[in-house]
């Protein structure tokens, strides 16, 4: 637009710029994007489960049993 009224040529290009993507993506570290108010935190030594606590995130938590970090499931 050379003067700003509309008259200027026409945008060219493919517009695949840097958008949000399919919203399929995986968060950090490969866990769920968003994995919720449910579910339960589990030991990876043991195999013990707790269930999770919300605002809690479960490698926060030791395991009852054996006191390694628990893992989310």
């Amino acid at each position: 637009m050379p003067r700003g009224d509309g008259t200027g040529p026409m945008g060219q290009g493919a517009g695949s710029g840097r958008g949000m993507g399919q919203g399929q993506g995986k968060g950090k570290m490969g866990g769920p994007f968003a994995a919720g108010p449910g579910g339960n935190c589990v030991c990876p030594k043991c195999g013990a489960t707790a269930a999770h606590v919300v605002g809690q995130p479960c490698n926060a938590i030791n395991c009852p049993k054996c006191g390694t970090k628990m893992t989310r499931n």
